[in-house]
């Protein structure tokens, strides 16, 4: 079982549990129907599949039928999918389908915008681990929809040596030695860093990517200069639509935006019958 299958039927028995009381009350049995789901909002597909598989949980002989692929643009008034089969299948995925479609479009939709207002520098915009708990496989792989990139997927997949890892470590050096011996030469290890002087304890210890945490434009420019290529470097903090691209232009490697899972707006989907 995968993650997202997962998802989906802890997501299920949370909404359905012991049984779907208003279906079982009003549909008689072996009723069939045709489905539509349909964009409310002008927004960035992500989730169409995961929305089928849904339904797919509850009854594998529902006809699911997306019309358009993750990663599209689509428009208010589109018909995203068909859905056909038995209506009390349809009726009890209903919500959680368009729940979790309605998020992933939303973080999807949200990348978007500020994949598009660098575009033109070498910046890439990446995620973090802000995600909703629980929903994370789900939403970076909406940030890929709306042409983002995923930073390390969690704890056990990459190195980041943060503030409280360098004071508990003893200092920058000391923490980036520590690393280095631990980690096999495949792994890049990337470092938190304050102000100029910890950048350039970060290029002494030999650190792969410098994270240059909450600073203002000018110091950013000065960092990147500083760096010069040695290493990539890594914008974080005080980034928003109306910032990003003014960071990006410093000329930093990637600009880690955490509203991209944490604060976007979920689209508005409509799930309609026949």
């Amino acid at each position: 079982m995968t993650l997202v299958d997962q998802i989906i039927r802890n997501a299920l028995h949370e909404d359905i549990g012991g049984g779907d009381l208003t279906t079982i009350a009003t549909i008689p049995p072996a009723t069939q129907t045709r489905a539509e789901l349909v964009a409310k909002d002008d927004f960035t597909l992500a989730g169409i599949d995961v929305a089928g598989k849904v339904f797919k949980a509850l009854n594998s002989a529902i006809d699911y039928e997306p019309l358009t692929r993750d990663g599209h643009q689509v428009r208010r008034g589109d018909v995203l999918a068909w859905i056909r089969g038995d209506a009390a299948s349809i009726l009890q995925g209903e919500r959680v389908a368009l729940n979790l479609l309605q998020r992933m479009c939303g973080a999807a939709t949200l990348t978007r915008r500020f994949v598009d207002a660098v575009a033109g520098t070498k910046a890439a915009i990446v995620d973090t681990r802000k995600t909703t708990p629980g929903l994370r496989v789900l939403e970076k792989y909406a940030v890929r929809m709306g042409g983002g990139r995923n930073h390390r997927t969690a704890l056990y997949d990459g190195i980041l040596i943060k503030e409280n890892h360098i004071a508990a470590a003893g200092g920058i050096e000391a923490a980036l030695q520590r690393a280095k011996d631990y980690a096999p030469h495949t792994f890049k290890i990337e470092i938190e860093t304050r102000d100029l002087d910890e950048v350039r304890q970060a290029l002494d210890g030999g650190a792969d990517i410098i994270l240059l945490d909450n600073m203002d434009l000018a110091t950013l420019r000065q960092a990147v200069e500083l760096v010069a290529g040695r290493a990539l470097t890594e914008a974080s903090g005080g980034v928003n639509l109306e910032t990003v691209r003014d960071i990006a232009e410093t000329g930093v490697d990637f600009i880690s935006v955490g509203a991209l899972t944490h604060s976007y707006r979920a689209v508005d989907i409509s799930l309609l019958f026949d």
